[in-house]
């Protein structure tokens, strides 16, 4: 099967005719995207904010968008770095090559498909698609994934039903700035309401990140088979203010779901979604329909009591080993 994955790289520094090149282009693709069909634009380039903007509709005030190129990524011998990239650029034949340095190596066996050139605070960056050909796992068990607001992720695997959970910090993280946004839009503070977004954006993608490659991981050391509950309707199950807000205000479920199967494909590992209907509601034992209190889930029928999110979690392992309905 073919994988995909997206490789971060920085450009190195620039001699000053390279960077006004750069820079011109950019500029002008912003331009474009917000409405002046004026500008000079590389042919490619113009189709591709053309595409962009049949996704997108109408830009966001003075929102940058990454420039996006053709998969014109190369290798070289240089002192500098090894890998470089071919910007095309409007009244310049060949384009521009600049150096460029990948967070990791961009293998033999990887397809570039598509780069996107971003600008933050004064450095450039290029966000590379890489495609290759991957040979799937046979999976020996099931680890399965459930979603939650205390963690972010509980699992449980049919090898091993101890359950492990990942990602506690990202509450307090949320809770933080949603206070802090809250404050200072009283004080229409709203440019430094934007900074501190970008700056949540950046914490919470790191702490998603860590939590997907150690799942993956988890699923390679046993062999197995990834299983995530569906996401329709996630948000519509919240009770109370406090839960409803905490389940819209950015808990980023999708995101998640997102990186674990960008990387555990990129290993060969299978993930599966099923419905995750009622599976915060039934016990695992008995499949009678209990109580959730706090953090805990309390079965009427039996008096059984345990941690919420590994009953959950044990409900989606069942489902999907086929014996729950």
């Amino acid at each position: 099967m073919k994988a995909k994955k997206t490789i971060k790289a920085k450009i190195l520094e620039l001699r000053k005719g390279k960077e006004e090149l750069l820079n011109r282009e950019y500029e002008n693709f912003q331009r474009y995207l917000h409405g002046d069909k004026t500008v000079p634009l590389y042919s490619a380039t113009r189709q591709q904010a053309d595409r962009l903007l049949k996704r997108i509709g109408k830009p966001k005030e003075g929102k940058e968008y990454p420039l996006i190129l053709r998969r014109d990524v190369y290798r070289a011998r240089t002192k500098l770095t090894q890998y470089w990239l071919k910007i095309p650029v409007y009244g310049v034949r060949g384009g521009i090559n600049v150096p460029i340095r990948p967070h990791t190596a961009i293998t033999e066996d990887m397809v570039c498909r598509e780069a996107k050139i971003i600008r933050r605070r004064g450095e450039w960056f290029v966000y590379i698609t890489v495609e290759k050909e991957v040979e799937e796992r046979n999976p020996k068990s099931v680890l399965a994934v459930d979603l939650g607001i205390r963690w972010i992720a509980t699992t449980v695997n049919s090898n091993v039903l101890k359950p492990k959970f990942y990602g506690r910090e990202l509450r307090s993280i949320k809770g933080h700035y949603f206070h802090l946004r809250r404050s200072l839009a009283l004080k229409k503070a709203y440019k430094t309401i934007k900074k501190i977004g970008n700056r949540e954006r950046r914490i919470t993608n790191d702490i998603l990140h860590k939590v997907s490659r150690a799942m993956v991981k988890e699923a390679l050391e046993n062999d197995s088979m990834i299983v995530l509950g569906k996401l329709k309707g996630i948000r519509k199950n919240g009770r109370g203010r406090r839960l409803n807000r905490k389940l819209n205000n950015g808990f980023p479920y999708h995101r998640l779901s997102q990186f674990i199967e960008f990387k555990a494909k990129w290993l060969g590992i299978k993930v599966a979604k099923i419905s995750e209907r009622n599976t915060s509601k039934i016990c695992h034992g008995c499949g009678h329909v209990g109580l959730r209190v706090g953090s805990l889930f309390k079965c009427p029928n039996y008096g059984y009591s345990c941690n919420a999110d590994y009953n959950g979690a044990m409900n989606i392992l069942k489902r999907a080993m086929g014996y729950s309905p």
